[in-house]
């Protein structure tokens, strides 16, 4: 979509209002409304100022300005606000030199795909993120010097299988990990979903089937057609946003969370990836899984790579709380044709050369999805460089093992201390083409130490006083 066409969808659509988008260091939509009369087509080259000394990740204060170009591609009319509002994606971009500015995750994967191109490898790398959520009907949480709670609660949720409602119990809980595509009325959230899908539609989200997920308490999966990688990230960053806010609407609230409930299964962001070259898909052939030695290097420098991509892929310390050896989490560092507890399986659903690619499994929607597909892609591609070979499938039953075959295979990082020290030790591969720079990765790593993990490392946890109270 050009300029002219963005601005004439405004008027077809009598919209009042542009809204300014773009996403933060740590992967959230941020954003800023301005009067239809303030857009004119020099703002698509000059940008609109803001502070981004506010910005978590950013600037200092003595450098707070920062310009906000919006990318007309990106344009569509919000489906949620009262007076009609066209939404852009923003670029940042430095006041002063005119560049793009170094810490915008949208620009490292726009980076990331134009080093694609140079390296020869390929043109084009496609994503395809299965990203889970929770839809709950309750959440509440607090934490301070005397206390530290939280609570959830869902209409499905198998806890509430004795409870009265109302004076009454309609039954049909969800079972702990058995909520894998019942119908209604065992599944509460189906017209709910539907809602979120037009309203993606409406976006130019191409939707591809959504349904209940396996763990109890209202998890759900919506699956979207795969994309580039810059458009991909887009796509997500409109999915959450139009997850959170039906759910809302529905007097519901919508968590990407990796790990909100005990005992039962987390919500990862299985990402399905692939390279092309003229219109032709690189990692179909004759090996295993009908890989190309292509794409069998490519899941090598991946797996090479991961324990330092958990970094960006898991980045919260909730996410090892999904992370656990001997839980059916991908975390086994090794390829499988069909094997889901490892982390990069190959899909075996057909066998059509346009549909031949890897899932990655470990990642989760918790991530900055331009970081995290950018990562990806530059280790898969540092593996192709290097002619990485992913070591041997993994095609057995991983709960049949015995310790000492299990001890041969390599796994994730166990705490996201741990993922910041491997990526510390290894980046190099991010660098590459000025993709990634030094101050990105020691951005990362220095905000993760100081506002998530030392923040709870300092806090008492709930259960250390059913542990040790009267210890």
């Amino acid at each position: 979509m050009s300029v002219k066409e963005a601005l004439d969808l405004a008027k077809r659509k009598k919209v009042v209002a542009a809204d300014f988008r773009f996403c933060d260091f740590l992967g959230t939509w941020q954003h800023c409304t301005f009067p239809m009369s303030e857009i004119e087509e020099s703002v698509f080259e000059d940008g609109l100022g803001f502070d981004g000394s506010s910005i978590r990740g950013w600037q200092a204060i003595h450098e707070s300005d920062m310009l906000m170009v919006p990318d007309a591609k990106t344009a569509f009319v919000d489906p949620f606000f009262a007076h009609p509002t066209i939404v852009f994606i923003c670029d940042i971009v430095d006041p002063v030199t005119h560049e793009p500015y170094t810490r915008d995750p949208r620009h490292i994967a726009q980076k990331a795909e134009a080093y694609l191109k140079k390296s020869g490898v390929g043109d084009t790398a496609y994503f395809g993120p299965e990203a889970e959520f929770f839809v709950f009907g309750h959440a509440r949480f607090s934490t301070g010097p005397d206390h530290g709670l939280y609570q959830i609660d869902s209409v499905e949720a198998a806890w509430n299988s004795g409870k009265e409602e109302d004076g009454k119990n309609l039954a049909f809980k969800t079972r702990h990990k058995q909520g894998y595509y019942p119908v209604p009325p065992a599944d509460t959230l189906q017209d709910a979903r539907a809602e979120m899908v037009l309203a993606m539609e409406g976006m130019g989200i191409r939707i591809e089937a959504h349904h209940h997920e396996v763990a109890t308490a209202g998890q759900c999966e919506i699956d979207m057609r795969f994309d580039t990688l810059v458009g991909m990230a887009d796509k997500l960053m409109k999915y959450k946003y139009v997850v959170r806010q039906v759910a809302r609407k529905h007097g519901l609230v919508a968590t990407f969370m990796p790990k909100p409930i005990f005992g039962d299964n987390g919500s990862g962001m299985h990402t399905h990836q692939s390279v092309w070259k003229a219109g032709k898909p690189l990692f179909a052939g004759k090996g295993y899984a009908g890989l190309s030695d292509l794409g069998l290097h490519y899941i090598g420098g991946v797996l090479k790579h991961s324990r330092a991509l958990a970094a960006f892929t898991n980045p919260g310390t909730n996410s090892y709380k999904r992370l656990t050896p001997g839980f059916e989490a991908p975390v086994n560092l090794a390829l499988s044709k069909r094997n889901r507890s490892a982390s990069c399986r190959i899909p075996l659903y057909s066998e059509n050369p346009a549909a031949k690619r890897v899932e990655v499994r470990y990642p989760d929607p918790t991530c900055n999805p331009y970081l995290s597909f950018a990562a990806m892609l530059m280790a898969g591609l540092d593996g192709v460089k290097g002619k990485v070979s992913p070591g041997q499938p993994l095609d057995k039953d991983i709960y049949e093992m015995s310790p000492r075959e299990l001890a041969k295979i390599p796994t994730m990082p166990g705490s996201l201390d741990e993922a910041l020290e491997e990526l510390e030790k290894d980046h190099k591969f991010l660098l590459q083409g000025d993709v990634f720079t030094q101050d990105v990765i020691d951005t990362q790593i220095a905000y993760k130490r100081k506002n998530e993990i030392d923040a709870m490392r300092l806090r008492p946890h709930p259960h250390e006083f059913e542990l040790y109270f009267d210890a």
